[in-house]
This record gives C-alpha cells, sequence and structure tokens, in this order.
C-alpha cells in the first residue's frame, strides 16, 4: 500500500488556489481589538494619585453680590423680593451688569426645584452678560 498525497486536484492539472484567506487574520485582530479595548481603562486607572480632600470653603457674600433664590414651586426671588417672571429678572441682570466691578449672581436653588427654574436664572444671566454665576449650597454634616 503506497502512501500518496494528490496535490492540485486530478493529476496536477488544476488551478493553484493563489488567493490568501483573510478570515483567520481578521479573527485574530477582532480578538486583539477586543483585548486592548478591555485592558486600556484599567491601565489608565492604575496609576496611583492622591486625590484632594473634600474642603469647604465658606464664601462670603459681600453686600454687592446679588442672591437670587428658587424655591419648591419654581418661583423666583431677588434677595427677598419676589420677582414675577424671567424677563423682569432680565432686566434687573441687565442693570447689575454694567457696574463696575460687576457682581457676582449666587444662585439659591431649593433642592426639589426643577432643573429648568434654576436653568431659566442661568440663561438670563448669560443674556445679561453677567460673568461670574455661583451655586450656594448646604455643606455635608460632618462625621
Amino acid at each position: 500500500m503506497s502512501m500518496s498525497m494528490s496535490v492540485g486536484g486530478a493529476g496536477g492539472r488544476g488551478k493553484i488556489n493563489s488567493e490568501i484567506n483573510t478570515t483567520p487574520l481578521v479573527d485574530v485582530m477582532l480578538v486583539l481589538l477586543i483585548i486592548f479595548l478591555i485592558t486600556i481603562p484599567v491601565v489608565v486607572t492604575s496609576i496611583k494619585v492622591t486625590l484632594p480632600k473634600e474642603s469647604n470653603q465658606p464664601r462670603t457674600s459681600k453686600p454687592e453680590n446679588v442672591v437670587v433664590s428658587v424655591d419648591r414651586e419654581g418661583d423666583i426671588y431677588w434677595n427677598d423680593l419676589h420677582v414675577p417672571s424671567a424677563a423682569a429678572l432680565l432686566d434687573r441682570l441687565k442693570k447689575e451688569s454694567v457696574k463696575l466691578p460687576q457682581p457676582e449672581v449666587h444662585i439659591r436653588g431649593d433642592g426639589a426645584a426643577r432643573y429648568e427654574s434654576v436653568g431659566r436664572i442661568i440663561f438670563a444671566c448669560q443674556q445679561a452678560g453677567i460673568s461670574k454665576v455661583a451655586f450656594v449650597t448646604e455643606p455635608p454634616p460632618r462625621n
């Protein structure tokens, strides 16, 4: 019994397939891509960094600063005075924006107020040309 191998079809007269099969190459590249996508975030976040500790620096509210408050219902208050609309707030802010030095606007928003109520105030500050807007928050309780 002789062991022989036929190469190239019957009698060796068939055409040889000269194209490269790229399927294994694509499979290997996809596996490498998945490995890189998984390991890159781990490499980036594995650097040891000492992050700054939380420190609450109280800001002193100067008399020239403007305090705008938003209550739970979305009503706007200029210091303690009720402002009927966002347009009236914009008129007041335009008068304040031309003062030198320009006062800061401190926004006191109720935690249960809708975001759009505070957004209206920020938009009015932007339209009036106020450059410094700050949010007044309550510091977390000390343990």
